[in-house]
């Protein structure tokens, strides 16, 4: 199905996974307390979607839970590297042409590899929708298995 005019590229890209999901149009929250309560869900799942730079222009999305953040010691061994950086706002964009706060894997620019954190299974996730004011709702499993991504213990409570 091609994208209309006004649609993501996020939504676009959902759609031709065939995923499943639900668009939630809230005004911007103060807290992860508050985006939890405005999307009806909890705030462990609302998934940050952070850019993490390998290399030079070698990047991938890590998927976390609002509620928990990157573990880099096990996020290095994972990935078997010794350094890995977070790009700032305008890298972050050039890498995936969304603005931070709206990042998505889905429709990103070039389909970096995907990296969630093994806690995000079995549940309904929000993500962004590459959007300000929009997020998506849909499975995290059909989420993980659309973009490939690789499960693994790489967080730790916030």
């Amino acid at each position: 199905m091609m994208a209309e005019p006004d649609e993501a590229p996020a939504e676009a890209a959902l759609q031709s996974a065939g995923l499943a999901y639900r668009v939630v149009r809230h005004r911007p929250a103060r807290s992860l307390a508050e985006a939890a309560a405005l999307r009806g869900i909890s705030p462990a799942d609302i998934i940050k979607t952070l850019v993490v730079r390998r290399a030079a222009d070698d990047f991938l999305f890590v998927l976390v839970p609002g509620d928990r953040e990157i573990a880099w010691p096990k996020l290095r061994a994972h990935l078997g590297v010794s350094r890995l950086s977070m790009p700032d706002a305008a890298a972050a964009f050039e890498a995936t042409g969304y603005e931070r706060g709206t990042i998505t894997p889905f429709g990103s620019r070039t389909a970096w590899p995907v990296i969630a954190d093994a806690t995000i299974a079995g549940r309904t996730i929000s993500l962004g929708a590459g959007e300000p004011g929009a997020t998506v709702l849909l499975d995290a499993d059909a989420a993980v298995a659309a973009l490939g991504a690789d499960l693994a213990d790489i967080s730790d409570p916030a």
